[in-house]
């Protein structure tokens, strides 16, 4: 059996880049141990209706994306296996996993190369990017909305802030419509919302448009700070899509228009401290040593004087320690792992306000544990993480990745079992 699963994987790789959508189903769903009528009673229709759907012999779509979705094939290799994108998600597993997992790996084959949200709810948001949708009448204040929805992603509840997102960027819309500029401003910080969760889950081309729509919106209204947000989010996709220049460039003109402002109230500040942040990292990404070291010495000289706790409802939340955290991840992104733990050793979970960010820092501290060699640490600092917020491992593509490595290579490895099966179980509908 655990050679016949270790060729579906190549199967399932080589699949896109064919275009065969209908073998795609079929890999996923014999993954699964399913027949075609056990499917096709999934989906109300008959067996030999699966059978020309995996044969290329009916191309409906809606019942390709309802197939993809019962079975676990990912929206980007079913939009790959399309021609509705250039290349694969960078997400998928190179290597075959150890054939000592083949029970679990037959629940979760597909799972595991990275379905972080339902089809139906990434679907959904898509649908909105397209067709503006109609205002949900909700008698809530737009501004209360926003921050429950903020409130959402901190929690790391990514699939409830999906669900919300269509409803919460028709109303932006509707209030926008009075052509007001602090309205233009909060449908710019709904639509940088959207692409930070999408972003998150690795869904970038999805995350390229909400992002581009955030910045239009923001220079609509005027704000500066609604455009660095919108710019810190359009950066992260670029940089996810290997345009480290251009990304450069989008914050380097978002730092400027912050620092025009005289940094005069303490959340300019906080903006232009997070933006050298955000800078030095994309810098390290791009392998700019000195560009990328010389901005988050700025970043630290600049968050200097914040509240070691920010206020509730700030755009950029920012203290010391969240500049900190930026350095881990830049001298991560330089592949020095010994500085990165240096610039972390005195980080501790209570300087974060939020489960995404405590998440965020053991997932940190779990990769340049990898990167330096020790499987051990990196495997209890993803445990942390996961008992903080689960969604810091199971949803992120990359963090997902390494944990793959991480089981492939030392699976006996005190935790890694228990870790895996945390970060490839299925996610909740």
């Amino acid at each position: 059996m655990s050679t016949d699963l270790n060729r579906s994987t190549g199967t399932i790789r080589s699949l896109p880049r064919g275009q065969n959508a209908g073998g795609l189903i079929r890999a996923g769903r014999q993954a699964l141990g399913l027949r075609q009528a056990d499917l096709g009673v999934r989906l109300r229709c008959s067996a030999s209706t699966i059978s020309r759907l995996e044969s290329g012999r009916l191309t409906d779509l809606a019942l390709l994306r309802r197939a993809a979705g019962e079975v676990g094939v990912p929206i980007d290799l079913l939009a790959a296996s399309l021609g509705l994108r250039a290349q694969l998600s960078p997400t998928v597993a190179a290597d075959p996993l150890p054939a000592q997992e083949d029970p679990m790996r037959r629940r979760t084959v597909i799972a595991a190369v990275g379905l972080a949200a339902p089809l139906s709810l990434v679907g959904g948001l898509e649908t909105a990017l397209a067709i503006t949708p109609d205002p949900t009448g909700s008698p809530l204040p737009l501004d209360a909305r926003l921050a429950s929805a903020r409130g959402l992603f901190d929690a790391g509840r990514h699939h409830e802030l999906l669900r919300t997102m269509p409803g919460l960027l028709g109303d932006a819309h509707h209030a926008a419509a009075r052509r007001r500029d602090l309205d233009y401003a909060r449908l710019s910080t709904a639509y940088t919302l959207a692409a930070t969760v999408l972003n998150k889950l690795g869904e970038y081309r999805q995350s390229r448009l909400t992002a581009d729509r955030a910045a239009t919106y923001a220079e609509v209204s005027g704000s500066p700070l609604a455009a660095a947000a919108a710019a810190r989010e359009l950066a992260a996709v670029l940089r996810h899509q290997g345009q480290e220049t251009a990304a450069q460039r989008h914050i380097q003109a978002a730092v400027a228009r912050v620092e025009a402002t005289g940094l005069t109230t303490a959340a300019q500040a906080s903006a232009y401290a997070q933006m050298l942040a955000s800078t030095a990292y994309t810098a390290a990404i791009a392998d700019d040593r000195d560009q990328a070291l010389a901005m988050i010495r700025e970043a630290a000289r600049a968050a200097r004087d914040l509240p070691d706790q920010a206020p509730a409802g700030r755009l950029f939340p920012v203290t010391p320690a969240t500049i900190d955290l930026y350095a881990v991840g830049v001298h991560w992104a330089l592949g020095d792992a010994g500085t990165a733990l240096q610039a972390g050793r005195k980080l501790h979970p209570d300087q974060f306000p939020t489960a995404e960010r405590k998440g965020r820092m053991h997932t940190d501290l779990g990769r340049v544990w990898w990167q330096r060699g020790k499987p051990e640490q990196a495997a209890a600092e993803f445990l942390k993480a996961a008992r903080v917020s689960r969604s810091e491992i199971r949803d992120r593509p990359q963090i997902r990745q390494v944990i793959t490595e991480l089981h492939s290579r030392h699976p006996r490895t005190a935790g890694v079992k228990d870790l895996f099966a945390l970060a490839t179980e299925q996610r909740p509908a």
